[in-house]
């Protein structure tokens, strides 16, 4: 089984590492493109780029200044460890057995505007660059142009034939997959609750059973639809009669 998240905004370079394993992104050539077009961006503009605040665009205009391959320990962090947004804290990796993380180094998949895709142990630089940013790389008039063929291929080259791909990200960064070329049929689980006497997503809660999935995936060595179903993290349950197709609903 193959799954994807995206990344997140807010970032964990300090807490103390569980792992001492790495691995290198594969698409940092790719990732260099996209940070020349970035780089000489001034904080003016990557507030009005980004619709962040100014001290938000000082941080990530000096983020841009500073991002500089090769990666190492010490000037990098694994992504997994690095993201430390609400999917992050659903997925809680800090926490995963040293057995599980090469499980999830084989199944797991993120979604970045700047390095494309990510295994969970790629060392990755601070950054912040969402897939919908309007930014023209090249020849390309934005990041879903410029990666979506590459994202495509490489998710490609690792699925099997008739192997299960659970797409657990957002809209957003899942735009930058072309659905259509992919060898496999994609399966989204959404994730909804009861509130105020009425069931409905709500992103924080949906966001943060998405990392849930993920680890019930891994701890549970799920391979099969069925096993996917079993999903019962935080009270919540499978709901036939919501699902539909390869939408699977989960309520609590």
């Amino acid at each position: 089984m193959k799954m994807v998240i995206s990344p997140a905004k807010s970032l964990d370079f300090e807490t103390k590492l569980p792992v001492k394993k790495y691995t290198e992104p594969a698409f940092l050539t790719q990732a260099a493109e996209v940070h020349t077009a970035v780089k000489d961006k001034t904080p003016a503009q990557l507030s009005s780029l980004m619709d962040i605040s100014d001290n938000l665009a000082q941080l990530n205009w000096q983020r841009n200044q500073d991002w500089q391959p090769p990666f190492t320990p010490k000037n990098a962090r694994p992504a997994v460890y690095a993201f430390s947004g609400d999917v992050y804290v659903g997925l809680d990796a800090y926490t995963l057995p040293a057995t599980k993380v090469n499980k999830l180094q084989d199944s797991l998949r993120i979604l970045s505007g700047l390095y494309g895709l990510l295994k969970p142990l790629d060392l990755i630089q601070p950054y912040r660059l969402e897939m919908g940013t309007h930014l023209p790389v090249g020849e390309n008039k934005n990041l879903y142009e410029f990666w979506k063929q590459t994202i495509t291929e490489a998710l490609n080259a690792e699925l099997a034939d008739g192997e299960l791909f659970v797409n657990l990200a957002s809209q957003e960064y899942f735009g930058a997959v072309d659905v259509k070329a992919l060898k496999v049929p994609v399966i989204t689980p959404e994730f909804k609750d009861y509130k105020d006497g009425k069931l409905r997503m709500v992103s924080f809660f949906a966001k943060k059973a998405r990392g849930m999935m993920v680890r019930y995936i891994v701890e549970n060595n799920v391979k099969t639809l069925k096993g996917l179903k079993g999903f019962n993290y935080d009270g919540y349950a499978y709901d036939d009669k919501l699902s539909k197709g390869n939408t699977l609903v989960f309520t609590r």
